[in-house]
């Protein structure tokens, strides 16, 4: 009601002088007829003015008076003719009223002040403060004489009126429609986006306060991951190449062409680029050496080995490709011992259950030195994993195209009472190792396992999906501890 009095109002005039005025003559409240022309200036239908005005308003005081009469008159009109003492004025009057009205009525001269006894001076008296003050209530103005007189003896108290002049703005019409704040399909479909309206971005606008990031469990696993492997003196490999060759991904490891994991339902392979460009050709011709016939005592796999197979881009199924390409850099350098490990994504072309993701992440740690053995990989991994809390462990052979021999990890859970597999190890094979150009002597010992698997062991989480993906609760991300000690 009110927005349509003020857009229909300056449709037919130039302007709203005062908006005070104009609520009393459309008989709307002012406070409601302000809130829309705010809504309506902001929107640039009208422009509006300030207008400020001091208003004056009575005192709880001044109140008082101009309903019950000033002190002053109260007193005299409690004076008989004959006078009265003034033991019996105070009891008739209460001594706040008497004290202030004896002293104003004495400098008004309307009174004869005895000892014991009060009489009147004058025979009538009009009171000119409660006129005043009913004037004041009734929105009168007074002379500057008279405001001053009330202000002192603080019966009336200074009050800013607020209101606004309103003309039309540049968006100003007749009726305002609502501006759509989004465009929907059916919108597009329709085609009525044409005759839409559309709010305005307001790009001072405060936005959300920013809350304190929390670091998510993976985040927090994967540093203490991080700090062990430094601790122990590892480097960490770049792994920032979440597209891979196949070359690297599984030709270097000495993992046939017909393997199984090399098939479309196992691995996601790229459409573009479909293929790499440029391969170390020296190195290529060893690999497909010791694919085909094999070397250095290894009869090799006996098949044909084809490069366009090699050639083809895959995302990566394991961080072991990283490795690949770091032990082939350090076998083109005068040999030198290293610990190399990584923490990154890996890619599988796997069905997505409770337990497994399409994408997860590896960890990986490897050393290459002279002389290494078994002994010294079980060694390795029993210093690795007691820092994380696991000291019981167990190995179970396994099978491995790059490693051999390969040993399954297994560790005890005291939470669990039970044995869990945790991860993967071996020592890289001599038909992996020579054609990069290492002596003979020099063996390396790896191993791998998830970050997803202890993650979810420290945090209690039986679904990965809850822990990695789009349904993370993040009231989790928000409320876990701080750190974990330990796996058990």
């Amino acid at each position: 009601m009110a927005e349509e009095a003020v857009l229909g109002f300056l449709e037919k005039n130039e302007q709203i002088i005062d908006s005070g005025v104009f609520a009393e003559e459309q008989g709307i409240s002012h406070d409601e007829i302000v809130n829309v022309i705010k809504s309506l200036n902001g929107f640039r239908f009208v422009e509006a003015q300030d207008i400020k005005k001091e208003r004056w308003q009575l005192t709880d005081e001044g109140k008082t008076y101009a309903a019950n009469g000033s002190p002053e008159f109260q007193l005299f009109m409690a004076i008989p003719p004959e006078g009265i003492s003034i033991a019996e004025l105070k009891k008739k009057l209460g001594d706040s009223v008497f004290a202030i009205g004896s002293r104003q009525a004495n400098r008004n001269k309307w009174l004869e002040m005895g000892k014991s006894q009060v009489s009147r001076k004058v025979a009538h008296v009009d009171d000119n403060v409660k006129a005043m003050l009913v004037k004041i209530k009734d929105g009168e103005t007074l002379s500057k004489e008279d405001i001053t007189a009330l202000k002192g003896r603080k019966l009336i108290s200074p009050q800013i009126w607020k209101g606004y002049s309103v003309k039309k703005g540049p968006n100003y019409a007749p009726k305002r429609r609502k501006p759509a704040t989004d465009l929907t399909r059916e919108n597009l479909q329709k085609g009525d986006w044409k005759e839409m309206q559309f709010k305005e971005y307001n790009f001072s606008a405060k936005g959300l306060p920013v809350e304190g990031g929390c670091l998510h469990p993976l985040l927090k696993v994967r540093q203490q991951m991080q700090m062990i492997f430094l601790q122990m003196g590892f480097e960490e490999m770049p792994t920032n190449n979440f597209v891979e060759s196949s070359f690297w991904n599984f030709d270097a490891l000495f993992q046939p062409q017909q393997h199984p994991a090399r098939d479309s339902h196992d691995t996601f392979f790229l459409r573009e680029p479909s293929t790499t460009k440029t391969l170390p050709e020296d190195y290529v011709e060893r690999v497909k050496q010791i694919h085909e016939s094999g070397g250095h005592g290894s009869r090799g796999y006996g098949y044909d080995w084809k490069r366009e197979e090699a050639n083809k881009n895959l995302l990566r199924t394991h961080t072991t490709a990283v490795s690949s390409r770091m032990l082939y850099a350090l076998a083109q350098k005068p040999f030198e011992a290293k610990k190399y490990y990584s923490v990154d994504r890996v890619f599988r072309n796997e069905a997505v259950d409770r337990t497994h993701l399409a994408e997860f992440h590896q960890i990986e740690g490897l050393i290459c030195d002279r002389g290494l053995t078994l002994g010294d990989l079980q060694g390795v991994l029993y210093d690795f994993f007691s820092r994380l809390g696991m000291s019981k462990l167990r190995f179970k052979p396994a099978y491995n195209p790059y490693t051999e021999p390969s040993m399954e990890i297994f560790g005890y859970h005291e939470g669990f009472k039970k044995w869990v597999e945790i991860g993967n190890s071996g020592m890289f094979r001599p038909e992996m190792l020579l054609p990069m150009g290492f002596p003979e002597d020099v063996r390396v010992i790896a191993w791998g396992l998830s970050l997803e698997r202890p993650t979810m062991i420290l945090y209690g989480i039986d679904n990965i999906r809850d822990l990695f993906g789009h349904k993370v609760d993040l009231g989790l991300i928000k409320s876990n501890p701080i750190c974990r000690i330990g796996l058990n």
